[in-house]
C-alpha cells in the first residue's frame, strides 16, 4: 500500500465515522429470529449485499432475519426502536432465544 493510498483510506474512514458515527451489532443465538431496527437518521448495513443477507433497508429502517452470526449497521442520529421476535413469535425480553443487540455511539470505523 502506498502512502497516498493509506492517507486516502484514513480520510474515507474519517468521512464514514462523521457521517455514520454509531454502530449497532446484532448477534444470533442459533435460533431463527426476526428483527427490525429504526433510527432517526441514516442507516447502512455493513455487508456487500444486504439483500443476500435477507435484510430489507428503507430510509432509517432495517428488517431482517438472523439465526447465527453477526450483522452490523452504521447509523447517524439516535436509535429509535429495536424489535426482536423468535421463530415462535415471542418478543424480547420474553424469549431467551432472540438475538442480542449492542449499540455503540461514536464507534470507531474498524
Amino acid at each position: 500500500m502506498t502512502r497516498e493510498t493509506a492517507v486516502q483510506n484514513r480520510t474515507d474512514a474519517t468521512a464514514t465515522d462523521s457521517h455514520l458515527p454509531n454502530l449497532v451489532t446484532i448477534v444470533g443465538r442459533g435460533v431463527p429470529s426476526n428483527y427490525e431496527l429504526t433510527v432517526d437518521g441514516d442507516l447502512e448495513m455493513l455487508a456487500d449485499d444486504p439483500v443476500a443477507e435477507g435484510t430489507v433497508m428503507a430510509g432509517g429502517v432495517a428488517e431482517g432475519a438472523i439465526d447465527v452470526g453477526v450483522q452490523r449497521f452504521r447509523f447517524s442520529g439516535r436509535m429509535a426502536n429495536v424489535r426482536l421476535v423468535d421463530w415462535n413469535g415471542d418478543e424480547a425480553p420474553d424469549s431467551p432465544s432472540v438475538p442480542t443487540v449492542h449499540v455503540e455511539y461514536g464507534a470507531p470505523n474498524r
